[in-house]
């Protein structure tokens, strides 16, 4: 178990999570955007549970259902997320595609609803805190240049406006 490993996992969901968070903020408010982001988060959070649990690499898949009941062969309590779980995974591929899913207000703010249950929910909020515990602390926060890339970058696509891979500067 490599806690660095675990915490890039916790630092994508956790980036995942401020994305959607920050979403509700456009007009028109994306709510498939905001909804897949929050599956991705909650896949990203069990995923990195998994990994703490001696998982190498964990599977290639969207399902939340499957990924939890993975966890729960470490803890039990993983049942009770399953509903969040059912909910989200929806969102982790038929949103990116028009005409697949039709998506409400009150759908967007129930994956966010669930999004927030799985990365507050007491295993993984326990891992949180060994990882910032034996970590820089700063290590799974997005920094405010890190959000304020993602803002720029998100203002751009709901505008229409699209990247020209050529134009960025790969670190």
């Amino acid at each position: 178990m490599q806690l660095e490993y675990v915490a890039e996992w916790f630092r994508f969901a956790n980036t995942d999570l401020l994305i959607s968070e920050h979403l509700r903020s456009m007009h028109p408010v994306p709510l498939e955007a905001i909804c897949y982001h929050c599956q991705q988060s909650a896949e990203k959070f069990l995923k990195g549970y998994m990994v703490y649990n001696g998982t190498d690499v964990p599977p290639k898949i969207h399902d939340l259902i499957i990924l939890k009941v993975e966890c729960e062969k470490h803890d039990n309590r993983f049942n009770e997320i399953s509903q969040a779980c059912n909910i989200l995974t929806r969102y982790g591929v038929q949103p990116r595609y028009p005409d697949e899913i039709e998506v409400t207000e009150n759908d967007m703010e129930k994956a966010l609803e669930y999004a927030r249950q799985i990365c507050d929910f007491k295993p993984i909020k326990e891992l949180r805190e060994i990882i910032e515990q034996n970590d820089d602390p700063d290590f799974t926060k997005v920094t405010l240049s890190e959000a304020a890339s993602i803002e720029a970058g998100l203002g751009e696509i709901a505008r229409g406006d699209f990247i020209n891979h050529d134009d960025i500067k790969w670190e």
